[in-house]
């Protein structure tokens, strides 16, 4: 075989685009967790504190590998300029002082608030704000050297802090307003759902941590039910050091975030307080239903089959989150992915969610023996289904002003295999018809 031989298939390869993130960006953080859990096993260490301490685990190592193997901070995607000497810290006090005032301002407001809705101040979001209330002072302190340090390596350094801060010293004619509005998306987001991952980080934990190994041997139920703990525990680990991390040196700020009233709906009631899914809400599919081994309790290999079945798709929805590595956060544009799940499917984490639901629910099924509740828990969970549709649509609404996430999409509608999947399962009504050259 010659060379032009050897060549040609990746020359006529149809090779997938770059991802924003590397595999071991996540694996680092993935490994460091892991490890963090056994030692909180083994030593019973199943309380918030210890949840706390995971996001040290997992992030610490995702930065150490992002930093020295994949040398983020070196991205021209940054904004930085490495090459050049730094300003002198008098060229940019001025603009510096500004964008703290911007900056104070805007976590003053999410503080604010905070102590303003009282769904905040009841139940696990307690735990939020007392975390968030400790970190308020370092941050506010840390900030200051922090912006200085930045302001004098950026290339453009009045970002959406600083036109803030000019709205607020009374300088309004030198604010622009798409900017300013883009500013408050992002701070809207990041204070919306970092509380509300805090919120949801120890009980996550303690499902993974405390669970005792003789109960988790004693049956592969309770195996397939510790193990998908353990598969959100991951996933809510990892979103939450993806949110805190949004930063400009690690190239893990936001790009942009969703500016579609749309894409915030479709996010917004799948959270609390808005969520419609909840007990008793809009789209409660619970109505007299019954969970996964209530129906299968008379056939054991089956029963194991189905769990273990939750337990990849579970598996699935946390590599989602896992290959964001510290870029993780909802409504936003934080780089483009291409590798791990996203080579499957554009949506992992939302197709792997919803057959997790259908599967452990069977909403045709209801212990009333009312067809009422069978037929209708089954078109609500069609109706939730459709609201992630929804959101997958808005999201890729606001991705695709990227051309790096266009090329991304149109090359896994040539070879992802879902997407694949999907089209040849179509109706040829629904197929666009090919249009005839000239």
């Amino acid at each position: 075989m010659n060379a032009e031989t050897r060549i040609a298939p990746e020359l006529s390869a149809d090779p997938r685009p770059r991802s924003a993130v590397s595999a071991g960006v996540g694996l680092a953080g993935l490994a460091g967790l892991l490890l963090w859990a056994w030692v909180s096993r083994w030593f019973g260490m199943g309380g918030p504190l210890a949840a706390l301490t995971a996001l040290l685990a997992c992030g610490v190592p995702m930065l150490a590998w992002s930093i020295v193997i994949d040398k983020v901070h070196r991205s021209p995607s940054t904004g930085i300029d490495w090459k050049s000497p730094p300003r002198a810290l008098e060229d940019v006090w001025d603009i510096s002082l500004v964008k703290i005032v911007g900056l104070w301002a805007i976590w003053g407001i999410i503080g604010s608030l905070y102590c303003i809705a009282r769904w905040y101040w009841d139940g696990a979001y307690l735990f939020a704000m007392y975390v968030i209330g400790a970190a308020a002072i370092p941050m506010v302190v840390l900030s200051v050297p922090y912006v200085l340090w930045l302001d004098r390596r950026l290339v453009e350094p009045r970002d959406g802090a600083w036109h803030f801060g000019q709205l607020l010293i009374g300088r309004p004619h030198q604010v622009d307003r798409e900017v300013l509005n883009e500013f408050f998306r992002c701070w809207a987001i990041k204070g919306f759902f970092l509380a509300f991952m805090i919120s949801i980080l120890p009980g996550n934990w303690a499902n993974a941590i405390v669970p005792d190994a003789a109960w988790i041997a004693a049956h592969p139920i309770h195996l397939s039910r510790w193990l998908i703990s353990c598969m959100f525990m991951l996933d809510v680990t990892f979103a939450s050091v993806g949110y805190v991390l949004t930063m400009k040196p690690l190239d893990a700020h936001i790009r942009s975030a969703n500016p579609y009233a749309a894409g915030w709906i479709a996010a917004l009631i799948c959270y609390p307080p808005l969520v419609l899914m909840n007990p008793g809400g809009p789209l409660d599919y619970h109505q007299g239903t019954a969970e996964w081994d209530y129906w299968l309790q008379g056939s054991p290999l089956v029963m194991a089959l189905i769990g273990f079945w939750l337990v990849f798709l579970a598996a699935v929805y946390a590599w989602a989150t896992i290959a964001f590595g510290i870029r993780f956060s909802n409504l936003t544009h934080r780089g483009v992915l291409t590798h791990g799940p996203y080579a499957w499917t554009k949506h992992p984490a939302y197709v792997s969610k919803n057959l997790f639901w259908w599967f452990a629910v069977l909403p045709f099924l209801a212990t009333t023996g009312n067809p009422v509740d069978m037929i209708r828990n089954t078109v609500t969970l069609g109706l939730v289904s459709a609201v992630y549709y929804w959101r997958a649509r808005t999201e890729e609404r606001h991705l695709s002003a990227d051309p790096a996430y266009r090329e991304y999409a149109e090359w896994m509608d040539r070879n992802g295999p879902i997407p694949r999947l999907v089209n040849r399962l179509k109706p040829r009504w629904m197929t666009p018809a090919a249009v005839p050259a000239e």
